[in-house]
Parts: structure tokens; sequence; C-alpha cells
């Protein structure tokens, strides 16, 4: 399978789940390259390095999101990153990862513009895979 996903980017601090994925992407040559975030804060922190300095290049083209981390949390990262996705002029598909079922989670996030969908720990291979292929097209 090619892939045309140059860089996929997981802010999680599950490390468990990370390295899972992780293997996952690998083994299934899902994209090129993968960085990887302890908190929503260290994301933030990259994501504006990258529009200070204009480059362009180290964008993620998807990002996996948990919801419940320390530090910066997801809904706080998602509340910053809509103020700058703009200004990062690529498009990046983001999706919720989270254990929690919660509905008041699941209603909140499909009201952000920013969150392509919800997606329940564990993820499978078949979700993956799926996202990466519709990315491509």
């Amino acid at each position: 399978m090619s892939h045309t996903i140059g860089l996929a980017c997981i802010i999680d601090d599950d490390s468990m789940y990370v390295n899972l994925v992780k293997k996952i992407i690998e083994t299934k040559n899902l994209c090129k390259n993968l960085m990887v975030f302890q908190n929503g804060k260290d994301a933030l922190n990259y994501f504006e390095v990258i529009l200070s300095n204009l480059d362009k290049s180290n964008i993620p083209e998807i990002i996996f999101l948990d919801l419940n981390m320390p530090v910066m949390d997801g809904w706080e990262f998602l509340e910053n990153f809509t103020n700058i996705k703009n200004k990062l002029e690529k498009t990046i598909t983001l999706y919720i990862v989270s254990s929690s079922i919660n509905p008041v989670d699941i209603e909140k996030a499909k009201t952000i513009n920013s969150v392509k969908d919800y997606l329940v720990k564990p993820v499978t291979i078949e979700d993956l895979e799926a996202i990466f292929l519709n990315e491509t097209i």
C-alpha cells in the first residue's frame, strides 16, 4: 500500500496507546513520519514555533488528540489550536481519540469545526487504515 500522508501527529500521554498506534502505523506503512507529544502544551508550542519560523513543511496532515492529559488537556489545546490553525495554511484533519464515552464530550467535539471525528479508544487497525486511506484521496 502506498501512502501520501507525509506526517501525522499523536497528542496523548498514554504511552501504551501511543506505542500501539505507532506500531500499527509503521507496520501498515500508513504514513512516512509520526510525531508524538505528551500533552497539549508541548504540541501547541510546536505549532507556534512553526508559525514564527514560517516552516510549513513540518505541519502534520493528521492529528490524533486525546482529551485527558496533564499540563494542557485536549479541550484547552483545541481552543488554542483553533485560533492558529488557519494561519498554518495547510489542511489538517484532527481526530479526537479518547477513552471517554461521555455523550457530553462527544457532542461538544462535534460542535468544533476543527474536529473531523470522535473515536473511542481502543482504536482498531481498521479504524486507522480507513482514516489514512480516506485522507490520501
